[in-house]
C-alpha cells in the first residue's frame, strides 16, 4: 500500500474538529489496514496551539521544518477571518508544493488569502460563503455542496463535512472497503455525495412574511406528493398564479418551482435514508410520479440515481 505523508496546519483558534476529524480518518487507515498515511501537525513556530473551544493542540514540529507533504490539510477557525501574515506567506511558498491540497471548513480562506483559489471552484462553510466570494472575485463559490474536488484542490463545508471529504481521500486512494471499514468504526456514513447540499429546502429558502404564502411552504413540506402546481398553489394562497408566482419568490428567494424541487428531492433522500420502501413507492410518495423521473432529479442535482444513493447512505433501518 502507498505511503502518503499528511501535514495538518495548525495556529491559535483553529476549529478542533476540523483537525480531529480527518485525522481520524486518515490515522483508520494504518489501525485497519497496517499503512497509509504519515500524519503530521505542525504550527508556525513550533508552540502548542489553543483551539476555539478552549482546547490545546501540541504539534509534532514547526511549519518551517516541514517536508513538503503529498496531501497539505488547512482546517478552519475564528481567525481565518483576519489571518496571521506570516502563515498566509507560509502557504503562499510551500502550499504548491503539495500534491494534494485541502480546506476544512473556513480553511478556505486562508487559502484565499495566500491567492490559492484563483481559478478553481470551491466550497466553505455556509456562513463565509458570501464574504468569501466577495473578498475574492476570482474565486468560484458553490455555496451548496458539501466538499468539493477541483484537481488537486480539495474543499469542504463546516466540521463533519471534513469527515466526509478524508473519507472520500481514502476511498480514492485505497478503495472503499477500507473506507467504509473506517466509517463503520466512526460510526458515520460512506459517505455524503460531496455534491449533497449542506442544507434542507426549509433553511435554504427564506421564510414568507405574509401568512399565506408561510402556510403554502408549510403545505408543500407536508404534501410532496400532491399537485403542487403553480396554479394548484396559488389557488391555496387564494392569489392569482402570477401574482403568487412573483409574491412567493419575492419573499423566500426561490421560485415555487424550485422549491418544491427541493422539497421533494429532501423528502425522497429521507425515505432511502430511513426505510426499506420500494424507489417506485417514493417516487410516487414524493410527486415525482415514475422512478424514471426521480432518477433524473437525483442525477441532475446529487449526480447519483437513487439505488445508489441508497447504497452509500443510508441509515440503519434501511441497512436491514
Amino acid at each position: 500500500m502507498t505511503q502518503r505523508s499528511v501535514l495538518v496546519v495548525l495556529y491559535d483558534g483553529v476549529q478542533s474538529l476540523d483537525v480531529t476529524g480527518p485525522v481520524e480518518v486518515f490515522a483508520g487507515v494504518s489501525h485497519f489496514a497496517g499503512a497509509g498515511y504519515e500524519l503530521r501537525t505542525a504550527s508556525r513556530d513550533g508552540a502548542p496551539v489553543r483551539t476555539s473551544s478552549g482546547l490545546s493542540l501540541v504539534p509534532d514540529g514547526s511549519l518551517a521544518d516541514a517536508e513538503p507533504p503529498h496531501t497539505l490539510l488547512v482546517p478552519g477557525g475564528q481567525s481565518t477571518g483576519t489571518p496571521d501574515p506570516s502563515l498566509v506567506d507560509w502557504l503562499r511558498a510551500h502550499a504548491p508544493q503539495a500534491e494534494r491540497l485541502v480546506s476544512v471548513c473556513t480553511g478556505a480562506l486562508l487559502l484565499a488569502a495566500a491567492g490559492l483559489l484563483d481559478g478553481h471552484r470551491v466550497t466553505t462553510h455556509w456562513t463565509v460563503c458570501d464574504h468569501l466570494a466577495r473578498s475574492y472575485p476570482a474565486v468560484e463559490v458553490d455555496p451548496d455542496p458539501i466538499f468539493v474536488r477541483d484537481g488537486r484542490l480539495a474543499t469542504s463545508a463546516g466540521v463533519t463535512a471534513g469527515i466526509d471529504l478524508a473519507l472520500a481521500l481514502v476511498e480514492e486512494d485505497h478503495g472503499r472497503d477500507i473506507a467504509l471499514t473506517i466509517a463503520r468504526h466512526l460510526v458515520v456514513f460512506l459517505r455524503r455525495p460531496g455534491n449533497q447540499a449542506q442544507f434542507s429546502a426549509q433553511l435554504t429558502a427564506q421564510t414568507a412574511r405574509r401568512e399565506p404564502l408561510r402556510a403554502v411552504q408549510h403545505w408543500i413540506t407536508e404534501h410532496p406528493g400532491d399537485d403542487l402546481t403553480v396554479e394548484a398553489l396559488a389557488a391555496r394562497a387564494r392569489l392569482s398564479p402570477r401574482h403568487f408566482a412573483r409574491a412567493f419568490r419575492a419573499e423566500t428567494g426561490l421560485t415555487p418551482g424550485r422549491y418544491v424541487d427541493r422539497v421533494r428531492l429532501e423528502h425522497a433522500r429521507r425515505l432511502l435514508e430511513d426505510t426499506t420502501d420500494g424507489i417506485s413507492g417514493i417516487s410516487r410518495d414524493c410527486g415525482y410520479g415514475t422512478p424514471e423521473a426521480m432518477r433524473r432529479a437525483f442525477i441532475k442535482t446529487l449526480g447519483t440515481a437513487p439505488a445508489e444513493y441508497r447504497r452509500r447512505f443510508r441509515g440503519r433501518l434501511a441497512a436491514h
